[in-house]
């Protein structure tokens, strides 16, 4: 045996046995179809575009002032379900749900490394908890099968309030956050009290539609005077309700001493809707200066509010490095202790450099691929340093932007710069065939 294998052998036993308090914590807060610019946090504080002309999210702004703010974030997917399925393992939901392989992916899926295996590989006495909601359609397995030991269990749009509920209307408990603020904070509880290292992701159903909101919120959101591209108070009320949430988390870590050892992660599952019931065309896109929406492959589909503090991190810094919700699997592994390497299958990396003021991800590949086909609009993009290039299957169609000088994605630069396209295009295709994604030219 080599003299480096024998280090790396005692390094790992040692590490196992570290007392569980000095185990990382994770805390992962995913709200629901929330917009880039959809709080009074800044996303890019040199952009003042980059927040709410009209929403206060005192909470987004406390997480952001206490750790990072990313101003590249993404979410896996421009929709619900296949962001959640894709942070569980690390993987583009183009090698999923998005299959060829229609008939045996769901039984893939299972096998895959997830965050409560890898957590309990890592350490045993790891804990996790999955409160709010799972959303994972299909095959629909159970965060038990998938390895939580605490959740609500399979919980979808209609659970916490969905299109077709009602709304917009006062609510003792909208949204379901009373609830799942109340179960988060008592296993925090209940964690400190043990000392064992714990993972919890709540995840809202705010703010998806419908929409409802505590009447006392209503009232004191109804004065707020009006922005160009946010102005309509039931869906301010509703943000409002679902950021106190993330307040009483924050004041919950803080009580209990936990904030030395755990990390909290903030992100959309995707973008902002462009359209609200009731509340009529805005004087300006609700995405503003984003172009797109939910649903869309261009920025405002899939840039979100990515906020992590922890640890190690800067109190009030900006990276402007691309991230997306699936380097949290990785980081996660990196930062607890995960004895084994990675699948090559996982797509994402770990953020543990660029938390400590990096601007590099080490992930398998150098770019950024999002896709989605079949039941969804054909259509995929990747992003590699500040180029992106957007592909429309169904009009074989390929537009290419700077993000750099063109955060609007407003200028086509396909016929300038083709070389790039090219190179950009040949990528995309070559993943999207390595991994065996369906890419039907459905029509719109």
């Amino acid at each position: 045996m080599s003299s480096n294998f024998r280090l790396v052998a005692l390094l790992a036993v040692l590490w196992t046995e570290l007392p569980a308090q000095d185990r990382p914590n994770f805390v992962v807060i995913l709200s629901d179809d929330q917009s880039w610019v959809g709080s009074s946090a800044a996303m890019d504080p040199a952009d003042p575009r980059s927040r709410s002309d009209y929403f206060k999210t005192p909470g987004l702004e406390r997480l952001a002032r206490r750790g990072m703010t990313f101003t590249d974030g993404y979410a896996p997917a421009p929709f619900c379900c296949p962001t959640r399925r894709s942070l569980q393992v690390g993987q583009t939901p183009a090698r999923h749900l998005y299959q060829q392989d229609q008939q045996n992916w769901p039984a893939a899926y299972r096998r895959q490394l997830n965050i409560p295996k890898l957590l309990k590989a890592a350490d045993a006495r790891y804990k996790l908890a999955h409160f709010g909601k799972w959303d994972h359609r299909f095959d629909r397995p159970l965060p038990a099968e998938m390895g939580y030991d605490l959740s609500d269990g399979d919980t979808g749009n209609g659970t916490g309030g969905g299109k077709g509920s009602g709304g917009p209307a006062a609510s003792s408990d909208p949204k379901l956050i009373d609830h799942i603020t109340g179960r988060a904070c008592r296993f925090l509880e209940d964690q400190a009290a043990t000392g064992g290292p714990f993972y919890l992701q709540i995840s809202h159903y705010a703010v998806h539609l419908d929409i409802f909101y505590r009447q006392a919120t209503f009232d004191l959101v109804r004065p707020w005077k009006a922005g160009k591209k946010h102005y309509f108070p039931p869906f301010a009320a509703m943000t409002a309700d679902m950021d106190a949430s993330v307040g009483k988390v924050l004041d919950k870590i803080d009580e209990l001493g936990l904030d030395r050892n755990t990390y909290i992660f903030f992100l959309s599952d995707n973008g902002g809707r462009a359209t609200l019931p009731g509340a009529g065309d805005p004087p300006m896109p609700r995405n503003h200066p984003l172009r797109g929406a939910k649903g869309s492959m261009y920025e405002g589909g899939i840039r979100v509010p990515f906020l992590v503090a922890g640890p190690g991190i800067k109190a009030g810094s900006v990276n402007r490095t691309p991230v997306t919700g699936l380097d949290i699997l990785p980081t996660l592994a990196d930062l607890a202790g995960y004895p084994d390497d990675l699948p090559t299958t996982v797509d994402g990396g770990s953020l543990r450099g660029v938390l400590r003021g990096g601007t590099a991800v080490s992930r398998q590949r150098d770019f950024l691929v999002f896709h989605q086909s079949v039941s969804r609009r054909a259509q995929s993009a990747i992003r590699r340093g500040s180029w992106k290039l957007v592909k429309t299957w169904a009009q074989d169609e390929v537009e290419l932007f700077d993000l750099g000088a063109d955060t609007g994605e407003a200028n086509n630069l396909v016929r300038e710069r083709p070389a790039i396209a090219r190179e950009l295009h040949q990528a995309l295709v070559g993943f999207l065939s390595d991994v065996g994604a369906e890419a039907r030219r459905t029509q719109d």
